[in-house]
Formats: C-alpha cells, structure tokens, sequence
C-alpha cells in the first residue's frame, strides 16, 4: 500500500479541496499518514491570499523535497495557479496541478509515478544520472548552470483548466480524521475582483454544484455520521448565479435541509448584500440553518470601500445587519478587515475603528494589508508602512476582545446546543473538560469525556472567559 501525505494552507476552501483528494486516494488503496512521516507521495495544497500564505507554501515545498526519501512532490492550489512558471523553477517539484483538475488527482499521481520510476530505472543511481546529464550539455557547449532535477514536471497545458472547461468540479466532502463537522464546497470563484485579491485569478469564474449534487451529499456525509455540515465557496453568495434560473444559495440550504436526517447547517462567509430575507427567514424557522453569518466588512470607511471595489458603503452595510438581527434575533454575525490598505489615512482608520465598534461584531478576523502582485492595488504609490498596519491591527484586535466578550456575556444564562468537537488538553493532561460550538458559534468548555465528543446537547452558558464560555449540560 502506498502512503501520501499532505499539507494544507489557507482558507476552509482549500481544507475541503484536501479532504476531498484525501477520499479519492483512499479509494485508490492509498494510506494517508502525517506530512512529517516517509511517504511515497507528498502533496502540498497552496494559498496566495496574502504574502505569508505564498511564504510558507514554498516552505512547505522545499521541506518536502528535502527529505531523503524518493517521494514524489505534487504542488496543487492557488500557488501554481497563479505563479506556474516560478514553481516549477522550483528544483524537485514533481507534479503540478492548479485549482481544478483535482477529481483526476490519482490517474496524474500514478502517471507521474511511472514517469519517476523509469527515469530511475534509465541509470546506475541519481548521482550517476547527473553526471551524465551535465556530460551531455557541456559536450553541447551549453554555457548556462545544467538543472540536474531527475524529477517530472507535467501538465502543463492544464495550469489553466477554466479557460477550456468552466463546470463545477463535484468532488466528495468530509474529514476522515473529524466525523463532527464537514465542510461541504458547493461553490467555486469568484468575479468580483477587489482591488486588494488574487482569489479570481487563482479561482476563475463563479460555477457551482447541482442542487441534485448537494442533496446526495449531505445524505452521504450524514449517514457517515457528521452532525454538522458548513456549506462553503470562495464567493458562496453567488451559489447559482451563472446558471441564470434564477437559482440562489436559498435553494442550496433548502436542498440540503431537504435532508431529514441532517443536524446541523452552517453557511461559510458570504456578501452581507447577498443576504436574501427568505434565507433570513428560513434560517429563523428552521432551527438546524445555525443562526450565525461571516459578513466580510474589509474597512468602514467609504473612501477605502470605494478603492478596494467593494459592493457596498458603510450606511448599506449598517442597514443589511440591523435587518438581519431584526429577523433573526441574537444572531452571530462575525467579520473580516483588512488594516492598512494603500492610502488609508489615520482619519480612515478611525472611521473604520468606530464603525465596527457600531457593528458589535461577535468575533472580527483582522489581517494587515498584504501586496499581491497583479492586482491593482499592488500598483498604487501610496503603501502603507508595516509598522503602521501592526499598530493599527493591535489597535482592532483591542476592540475585538472588547466585542466579543461583550457578545459573551449577553449569553450568560442561555441555553444553546453544543457540538462537542474534543477533550480540553492542558499541558498534555486531561482536565476533564471537553469544547464545542454552540449553533451560534460560541465556544464552550464543560465538564465531561471523550464519549461526548460528536454528540449535540443542550447546555447552559454559566460564565464568559477570554476567548471562550463555560456551560454546564442540561
């Protein structure tokens, strides 16, 4: 049996891409194992997103190729999407593969595979196959340093599948390693093309999942035992919209609360203007849609909504989330912002800073600014200093800890439901504490095992604490 292993960066998208090729391997008999261990094949799933995610994909890459095993390197994601040809200037990279294409994952692996063994088996050893190699360019006269890689470099033509085949790529969800929740993508792309992002180009156009699709899904995932699923995408708010019917994300969760057996459901981030009222309205009827929405707000202040190409202003944002809670009271809504985008001024990062804290957000993910080559913000002349952005995100995650410990204590004496996802771990010790989250996504620890862990129950929340609840079981 051959082991693979694999190492994911970046968002829930790219988890679900890896739990995905994940399945298909072990349908092929392979063995997934640990990224640390030997493995016949080491698959490393990238992001781009911001500079650090790109940073530490090549770390990824470069720590796979310097293990002393023989084992084939595949480089899949957002990385060679947009950076093809400097991956592959990457010495050792086996097997490229962009963001589609994954679902035939396995037949380019084992045809990689062959490709590596019959070099090998064309020489003595791989020492004995560089020689020969820098022999036969000096007997060319080549004057240039000879690559001296014995690895395949293939697909080429299909860096860029979209541009020839624009479907959705209908791939199996769900986590061998965590049967509590499954992260289900039923949405990829994006055509928005924010200023500051490189998601479109790494992505492509917006193409989504037949409803026929999720439904068989959810029905698979919940037989196999998952309390919860999260409906994700790269832009999940325009679910439907190239299929020009008319059909909506509303029809994707009804598809899958079609489902009697399901549990839970939980929508991944999406468009505060995309917010339907009828999804409002099925999620305050239907108490397993988790009354809880990711609304990236990405700045409050309208001069940088406008530069980042953003499709709403602070006043539209305020008033879709007074109608949200208005309809669904006690809602979660949680958020991002970006600090420190090109030409935010002081007075800018204070609009932003005053107008989160009017939104009392429940949980707010705040990223500095990063540079991604190509897009039209990385052009502008108008950067702002790092040490700028740290302080201005130190000065956010001030007032997240504010909010959301404000959010906290609001539920103090509630009963909510708990997913149970783990034991509480404290240097290396149980504590007789075990963690979930609530349908409302909070976090809470209460007293109990192991045997808990993938079981909904009903808790009371007792006592709000830095990052998380205490709750006790009813």
């Amino acid at each position: 049996m051959k082991k693979i292993a694999f190492m994911t960066l970046g968002c829930k998208v790219n988890q679900a891409d890896t739990a995905s090729m994940q399945m298909l391997f072990r349908q092929a008999g392979y063995e997934i194992c640990e990224f640390t261990e030997q493995a016949d094949v080491y698959v490393i799933n990238t992001c781009v997103v911001t500079n650090t995610g790109q940073h530490k994909s090549r770390q990824m890459i470069r720590r796979a190729i310097r293990k002393e095993d023989e084992g084939l390197i595949v480089v899949t994601g957002c990385y060679p999407q947009t950076a093809a040809e400097e991956v592959k200037a990457i010495e050792g990279v086996d097997l490229i593969i962009g963001t589609q294409d994954r679902a035939k994952i396995v037949s380019l692996v084992e045809g990689a595979l062959e490709k590596k063994q019959a070099i090998k088996s064309e020489s003595e050893s791989p020492a004995t196959a560089k020689i020969k190699a820098l022999a036969d360019l000096e007997e060319q006269g080549t004057a240039e340093k000879p690559s001296l890689q014995l690895r395949t470099s293939v697909v080429d033509d299909e860096v860029r599948p979209w541009e020839k085949d624009v479907r959705f790529e209908e791939m199996s969800g769900g986590n061998e390693a965590d049967k509590t929740r499954a992260y289900l993508k039923i949405q990829e792309g994006c055509n928005q093309y924010c200023s500051y992002c490189i998601i479109p180009y790494a992505r492509g156009p917006i193409r989504s999942r037949s409803l026929q699709s999720i439904r068989e899904e959810v029905q698979r995932l919940t037989k196999a035992g998952y309390r919860e699923i999260v409906l994700i995408g790269i832009h999940l708010g325009c679910y439907g919209k190239e299929m020009k019917d008319g059909t909506t994300l509303y029809d994707a969760v009804q598809a899958a609360l079609s489902v009697p057996e399901l549990q839970r459901l939980r929508l991944g981030s999406l468009e505060s203007v995309e917010v339907e009222d009828r999804l409002l309205d099925l999620m305050a009827a239907d108490p397993r849609l988790c009354p809880h929405l990711h609304l990236p707000l990405q700045s409050g202040c309208d001069k940088i909504l406008k530069d980042m190409h953003r499709p709403y202003n602070t006043e539209k944002f305020a008033m879709l989330l007074e109608q949200i809670r208005k309809k669904v009271p006690g809602v979660a809504v949680t958020t991002d912002v970006i600090v420190g985008f090109p030409g935010e001024t002081e007075e800018d990062f204070g609009d932003t800073w005053r107008f989160v804290k009017q939104c009392a957000f429940a949980k707010m993910h705040i990223f500095p600014y990063s540079m991604r080559k190509g897009t039209p913000a990385a052009a502008r002349k108008d950067q702002i200093p790092e040490s700028v952005k740290k302080q201005r995100a130190e000065g956010l995650a001030e007032l997240d800890r504010e909010m959301q410990r404000t959010y906290f204590e609001k539920n103090i004496g509630a009963v909510h439901t708990v997913l149970v996802e783990q034991p509480v771990i404290l240097e290396g010790k149980t504590t007789g504490l075990v963690e979930g989250l609530t349908e409302n996504y909070i976090r809470v620890e209460l007293p109990g095992d192991a045997s808990l862990c993938g079981q909904i129950v009903s808790v009371k929340i007792t006592d709000a604490v830095i990052d998380s609840c205490k709750g006790c079981i009813l």
